[in-house]
């Protein structure tokens, strides 16, 4: 069965680096598009990152210039690289993916990222 397994989370101070990984299990179809979300206490989840099968990337206003994402397609994998850590960067970041002809959507289990001052 098809699962995105995260891990790289933790805690780090304010201008601080993280990098997370999402390993793409199981999957039969191809991955399309694959990227990272991430939800704070009381706010919506919102789209931080993403990268196309062919290297395509977009990314928010508030990371841009700080987080790249970069996806290995041989190994299934997907990354986040974090610099420049703010403390309102502080979420819960959870992996997803689009597969197959019609984008069926998968999700990971989530990371906590947490940043202090």
């Amino acid at each position: 069965q098809a699962r995105l397994v995260e891990s790289g989370g933790g805690l780090v101070q304010a201008g601080g680096s993280l990098r997370l990984s999402c390993a793409a299990l199981g999957f039969i179809r191809s991955i399309n598009v694959m990227g990272w979300y991430r939800q704070a206490p009381g706010k919506e989840r919102e789209l931080v990152a993403s990268i196309t099968r062919d290297g395509t990337t977009t990314s928010s206003d508030s990371v841009r210039g700080r987080f790249t994402v970069s996806r290995d397609n041989a190994k299934s994998t997907l990354n986040l690289q974090m610099n420049s850590l703010k403390p309102e960067d502080t979420a819960v970041y959870y992996c997803y993916a689009l597969s197959g002809l019609y984008n069926t959507k998968y999700w990971g289990q989530g990371t906590q990222v947490t940043v202090s001052s």
